[in-house]
């Protein structure tokens, strides 16, 4: 598409001289011609936008505006500087300066978003009230910072945010469950009908492979195609990076699954696009994979489990492990910590079981943990994955360094869950009804857009 950009100045002045060959007769030409190329608005151009577009007034590209006035509330520049912070400290890398310009965006539509939300809830009469603000703050505060809200006050403070900017964010949350509880789920019937279809596809299923994914979620136009890609492709370089999925999906998804970070649950190949499905294949957990390109734009997903339908998950299983490490004197050598490695390695080759580990362990130095209710989706996915196929007796290759120094794991035994079963009723339900939800909420929250008054400054 080429796109011309002309000044103010250079505008009245060619309005002048328009105006001035009009009066003279000579405009009737350009003007015949320009009626000749205007478009007619199809399926993928509903607008009927011309090929060649002028623009009036300068358009700097770069320049983002930093505050908003959603229906006459403010959001400020510190708004988003300690909303961004907290995204920010989720990334265990640094976010480049363009990066973060995209961040800061999508943190103030977020807020934007958000603002809606709580408006709407005030509007039906269903403010939140700040005690439930507080307990949930409380929550996070037990399960983060051992129960002590000062703790993480100072950790917010520390990381740039603050304690009201998280509130504020909560507040967000439990206002818009108020408002889809009243007003949205009254609404979404799901006959018996529909939940014994689902369980019967279900069953006839039984044993083939579903998978757990994550998705960030991109949508895409003609005309905007190469911008999203390039954003897709930055964010997917921060994921690798070590930038947390769930922070970057609530951030940047435009799918229904962005407040629980991305979270699709679990999924079979066939209800997912060609491309997920073709790309989910050959996946194992702990991977990403994208930009992929799909009808609409383009998604990141990441792979968090994968079991077979209706069929007993192995990363529930409770493993009985013992850890067998040694560890390396300061200033060692790498020549000694290779002599010592080799010893390790010998010791290992000569046991017979589980029996054995303790009596040889002190004769070289080395240490024995014993744990017997360990979860095998607890273990880090690639570990878990050897753990899970040994016999019992038989141990992990040697892992680690001469900093954290070397180990095994020896599998002493294996208690296995029994199959999963097909899910109750009630619990179809349930998703069938979420779902549902989230596909109505997207709607509400359309409606709440398209209706505000948004002023940018």
């Amino acid at each position: 598409m080429s796109v011309k950009l002309f000044s103010k100045t250079l505008f009245a002045k060619t309005g002048t001289a328009l105006a001035g060959a009009a009066m003279l007769g000579l405009a009737a030409a350009p003007m015949a011609a320009a009626a000749q190329t205007v478009a007619v608005p199809t399926a993928d151009n509903p607008f009927g936008l011309p090929e060649d577009i002028t623009l009036f007034g300068k358009a700097d590209p770069d320049k983002r505006t930093a505050t908003a006035i959603v229906n006459g509330f403010v959001i400020t520049g510190t708004d988003i500087d300690q909303r961004v912070a907290l995204v920010t400290a989720a990334s265990e890398a640094p976010i480049p300066e363009d990066e973060m310009l995209r961040l800061r965006v999508q943190v103030l539509r977020n807020l934007i978003d958000e603002t809606l939300k709580i408006q709407a809830a005030e509007a039906d009469e269903l403010e939140v009230k700040r005690e439930e603000v507080e307990e949930t703050y409380q929550q996070l505060a037990a399960q983060n910072f051992g129960g002590d809200p000062k703790k993480m006050d100072a950790y917010l403070e520390s990381i740039g945010s603050s304690a009201s900017s998280l509130k504020r964010q909560i507040e967000g949350e439990v206002a818009w469950e108020n408002l889809l509880r009243r007003n949205v789920m009254p609404r979404v019937n799901i006959s018996a009908e529909e939940v014994n279809e689902t369980l019967k596809r279900m069953n006839e299923a039984k044993g083939t492979d579903e998978y757990r994914l994550g998705e960030i979620y991109l949508s895409a136009t003609t005309e905007n195609r190469a911008a999203v890609l390039q954003n897709a492709q930055a964010i997917m370089q921060q994921l690798q990076q070590g930038g947390s999925f769930v922070a970057y999906a609530r951030q940047y998804s435009e799918a229904s699954t962005q407040v629980v970070g991305g979270d699709l649950g679990w999924v079979r190949v066939g209800q997912l696009p060609p491309q997920l499905a073709a790309a989910v294949r050959t996946m194992q957990p702990g991977q990403l994979q994208g930009p992929i390109e799909i009808p609409g734009g383009f998604s990141i997903i990441y792979l968090i489990n994968k079991r077979q339908v209706l069929m007993a998950d192995p990363a529930e299983a409770l493993l009985s492990l013992k850890q067998i490490s040694i560890a390396f004197p300061p200033g060692v050598t790498q020549e000694q910590a290779e002599a010592k490695v080799d010893e390790f390695g010998q010791y290992l080759s000569a046991l017979r079981g589980c029996a054995d580990v303790e009596a040889g362990a002190a004769k070289i130095g080395a240490e024995v943990i014993s744990n017997d209710q360990i979860k095998a989706a607890s273990l880090p996915p690639q570990l878990r994955d050897v753990v899970l196929q040994l016999q019992i007796g038989q141990a992990t290759p040697p892992f680690g360094g001469i900093q954290e120094g070397v180990r095994v794991l020896m599998l002493c035994g294996r208690d296995d869950p029994k199959d999963a079963g097909a899910p109750t009723f009630q619990a179809v339900m349930k998703q069938i009804e979420d779902d549902r939800v989230n596909k109505q909420a997207q709607r509400l929250l359309r409606d709440l857009r398209n209706d505000a008054y948004i002023e940018y400054n």
